[in-house]
């Protein structure tokens, strides 16, 4: 009954989209095997797609941690190398209820029932952004649309960055694999005080136009953000001199930024990942809609214990979305059914080795575009 409801629901998101959305091609069998392959490992192990007890505990281990680190930089800190690292330690916990709490909670893996998928989605409030525009943003757009320009808002960064073959080159994009960093680190200040109300205004997410907040999505909206604005500066203003403030601030949130967007792009922004280009007459993604989401997407140290369980599942990547309402503890498991599937039916199943393969390989998919003018369907290696 979860499955249904999760795909009635997107389906109806899907509805609301504006006209000119693009069409997958015909299914190739490969999804319904997957999913067949998928439902029986869970049927035949004691596993739960979700309502996981480890997430719970997860949940509670992020958010004390959360806690004690802004108590104890609002009401103990004093010197600077107290302050330091009790900001960049803050910065690092929030990214880690955006990988795991409030990203399970938006994709309604968390639980089988909604109210705490929404509560739990809503954890994205407490670190200043809005589980509403987000599940547009990305639950919606990008993840129907994978490294598609011009459909994929997670693409976009305007003039700053040419991050896909179809993009325009501008001249001092050959400097972008140096200069990106910089505003990877200013993402979280920019979404905090500018995304999320030009969106309110304008009823759009880039140039994609969404349903605008009302009612209680817009209550929510309006009181998170004032939430986050007490607690970032309010109250630490009561114990510290503003510019400490706002240094402390812009610490966390750069130490946010950076976390956030680096993870990101590592899955879907490098070398092995596909850029497909819509056949214009169709609007027509040639291949189906789970073999697109397979070649745009890249996994990275799957064998990380720690950094499976601190980014969520995120180096799953591929997993994630294919099956983005099962919890993401599962993902480690279900991983091998679906590389052995994609074996079997040719599909190619990108991964890195390690958080640091991806990384370089991000780093040299910057420069290439920055120094070729090209517009390849496929980004590879070998072109």
């Amino acid at each position: 009954m979860q499955d249904k409801n999760e795909s009635r629901q997107f389906l109806v998101d899907r509805e609301k989209e504006p006209a000119g959305t693009l069409k997958f091609g015909k299914n190739s069998g490969f999804q319904i095997e997957l999913r067949r392959r998928v439902d029986e490992f869970f049927a035949n192990s004691d596993r739960k797609q979700r309502d996981c007890p480890q997430m719970y505990v997860k949940t509670a281990i992020l958010l004390f941690s959360f806690l004690g680190l802004y108590f104890g930089l609002v009401c103990i800190a004093q010197a600077w190398w107290q302050v330091v690292p009790l900001c960049i330690a803050l910065g690092i916990v929030m990214a880690g209820i955006g990988f795991s709490i409030q990203h399970d909670g938006a994709h309604r893996a968390y639980s089988n029932s909604l109210w705490i998928n929404r509560l739990m989605a809503m954890s994205l409030d407490l670190i200043g952004g809005s589980s509403y525009i987000w599940h547009w943003k990305h639950d919606v757009f990008h993840h129907t649309h994978v490294n598609i320009a011009g459909y994929d808002t997670d693409l976009e960064v305007g003039i700053f960055g040419r991050l896909a073959p179809s993009h325009p080159r501008l001249p001092f994009h050959h400097w972008q694999h140096y200069y990106i960093w910089i505003l990877y680190g200013l993402l979280a200040i920019k979404w905090h005080f500018y995304d999320d109300f030009y969106s309110l205004i304008t009823g759009k997410i880039g140039d994609r136009s969404y349903p605008r907040p009302k009612g209680k999505n817009l209550a929510i909206f309006l009181i998170g953000k004032l939430f986050f604005l007490t607690f970032a500066l309010v109250i630490p203003l009561l114990f510290h001199p503003i510019g400490l403030v706002l240094a402390s601030y812009g610490l966390v949130a750069v130490t946010l930024g950076i976390m956030l967007s680096v993870v990101f792009q590592l899955a879907h922004v490098v070398e092995e990942a596909s850029f497909p280009i819509p056949v214009n007459e169709a609007s027509l993604i040639e291949n189906d809609w789970a073999i697109h989401q397979i070649e745009t997407t890249v996994n990275f140290s799957r064998n990380n214990l720690f950094i499976t369980w601190f980014l969520g599942g995120l180096n799953f990547q591929v997993e994630h979305h294919l099956f983005p309402n099962i919890c993401h503890v599962n993902y480690p498991a279900i991983s091998r059914v679906v590389e052995q599937t994609c074996q079997e039916f040719g599909v190619r199943y990108n991964q890195h080795e390690s958080f640091w393969a991806g990384f370089a390989s991000h780093f040299r998919w910057l420069r290439r575009m920055g120094i070729k003018d090209h517009h390849p369907k496929y980004s590879t290696l070998t072109n």
